[in-house]
């Protein structure tokens, strides 16, 4: 049953070769670059902002790394025990974009993004995990409209992300405090002449 929704949704989602051409490059550009929002948010919210909440904000990077951390691993390993072709691997639908033919079960993006849009939403603000949430199914849905996942490849990666962050938080009340103590000096000791010009916190 679950199988034949992903093949129905799919195909409810899927372009065609009479797709306009300016939603498939607006896919393209959702599918392979939005992603990058993930690493320069980032090193944002590590290296700058309001004195007061810098804190609070490499706390939640280190956080999120954590949850990112425990979701790929868990992405993997459902990978690797629980193989899926990918849809155009299948010859199922249209593709319009290049990719291995690995397995797609769970989706890597997806499970990047959707652990980083879920963090935001328990750690952070409201307003910026339901745009990050946004963002994510943005890409969710780019990555099915051209072909190189199925749906329930997304379920899949937002269902690892909820478990990668509810492992973070565990793996934080146990350790964290000490762990962001650690980051912090090294991060003093390697930044230490941009930190004294003013360029980044301290």
């Amino acid at each position: 049953m679950l199988e034949s929704l992903n093949y129905t949704l799919f195909y409810w989602i899927n372009a065609t070769p009479d797709s306009p051409r300016w939603l498939i490059a607006f896919a393209d550009f959702a599918a392979s670059d939005l992603i990058s929002i993930v690493p320069l948010l980032a090193v944002g919210l590590w290296l700058w902002g309001p004195r007061e909440q810098v804190n609070a904000q490499r706390q939640l990077v280190i956080k999120v790394t954590l949850a990112m951390l425990v979701s790929l691993c868990c992405s993997a390993l459902l990978g690797h025990f629980f193989p899926h072709d990918r849809p155009f691997a299948d010859r199922v639908g249209y593709n319009f974009l290049h990719h291995a033919p690995d397995s797609s079960f769970p989706s890597d993006h997806g499970t990047v993004i959707f652990t980083f849009a879920v963090a935001f939403l328990a750690w952070h603000r409201l307003w910026s995990g339901a745009l990050l949430m946004i963002i994510g199914l943005t890409i969710a849905w780019s990555r099915v409209y051209l072909g190189v996942h199925w749906p329930l490849d997304m379920l899949g990666a937002l269902l690892v992300g909820i478990g990668g962050c509810l492992s973070a938080q565990i793996l934080w009340q146990g350790f964290g405090p000490a762990l962001y103590h650690s980051v912090q000096q090294c991060y003093r000791a390697c930044f230490a002449l941009l930190i004294r010009r003013g360029w980044v916190r301290d």
